[in-house]
Parts: C-alpha cells; sequence; structure tokens
C-alpha cells in the first residue's frame, strides 16, 4: 500500500484495516514546486524516492481524486518500478474536475460538489477539521455531515 500525505492517512488505516493479507505500508509526501523551463513559469510535482514494488501488488491511496494530474504522474512513476499490478483508491471521487484520463479502481463516495469537504483526515483551508469522525461538506466554516458511501 502506497499512501499520499497528508490527506489520505486516516481513510488508509481504516482501509488497511479491512485487508485480511499482509500489508506494507509506504507513505509518500508530494512537493509543488514553481520551476522556469526554457523560459516559461510553471508548476512541477515532486516525489522523494518511491518504494521497491517489483512484481508486488500495489494500492495507492489517496483522499480525493479532482484534476487527477498528480496522482496520474504517481501512478506512473510507481509504474517504472514494475509492479505486478496497480490500482487506485480514493475516498473522494470528483469526475467534473478531471483534467487527465484517470478513473479511480476504488472510492467511497463521488461528487459533483465544488465545495469544501473536511474532516476524516481532510483539513479547512485554516488547517483545521483533519480531526473531525464525519467527513463533512460546505463552504464559510458550515459544513453537513455526508451520506452513506457506496463502492464500484
Amino acid at each position: 500500500m502506497v499512501v499520499t500525505l497528508d490527506r489520505g492517512f486516516i481513510f488508509a488505516a481504516d482501509l488497511m484495516r479491512q485487508i485480511a493479507a499482509p500489508v506494507v505500508c509506504h507513505f509518500v509526501r508530494e512537493e509543488v514546486r514553481d520551476v522556469e523551463h526554457s523560459g516559461q513559469a510553471r508548476r512541477e510535482v515532486f516525489f522523494g524516492s518511491g518504494p521497491e514494488l517489483k512484481g508486488r501488488d500495489v494500492l495507492v491511496v489517496d483522499a480525493v481524486l479532482e484534476s487527477g494530474v498528480t496522482q496520474e504522474f504517481l501512478l506512473r512513476r510507481l509504474g517504472e518500478s514494475r509492479p505486478r499490478s496497480i490500482r487506485l483508491a480514493v475516498l473522494l471521487d470528483k469526475p467534473a474536475k478531471r483534467r487527465v484520463a484517470l478513473e479511480p479502481d476504488y472510492f467511497g463516495f463521488r461528487t459533483a460538489s465544488n465545495q469544501v469537504w473536511v474532516g476524516y483526515g481532510l483539513a479547512a483551508a485554516n488547517g483545521t477539521g483533519r480531526n473531525l469522525r464525519q467527513l463533512s461538506s460546505g463552504a464559510n466554516g458550515t459544513f453537513r455531515k455526508s451520506g452513506k458511501g457506496r463502492k464500484k
């Protein structure tokens, strides 16, 4: 299991407890940098060195799939290690915001909402709310609980 930090850790912990097979867990953290390339400014995503995954079944766990750009990059990078299989599980799937052709293999909730989601490891803009047990959406600090999830 490869877990993206900071958002995916609570979802990953609960998911990991439901897997009956032995699990090795690795954590990765993205770093976004503004770089200049050929005189043009752009943003690039970097990850630290990846784990050795050759011949393993890999589940990448993230909290939210929006544009998909970062997850697609991570999946390609992890695929360079030649795992036997690689799958993506996300807590929240926001397909309306997708910028690449990427679909999660597993998701907890699919939403068209553009609102901020807080709780269950996800933080509000001011960094608070990760510790809330429920997943809530809203704007301006007013949040409402989400409904029951469904599996793909």
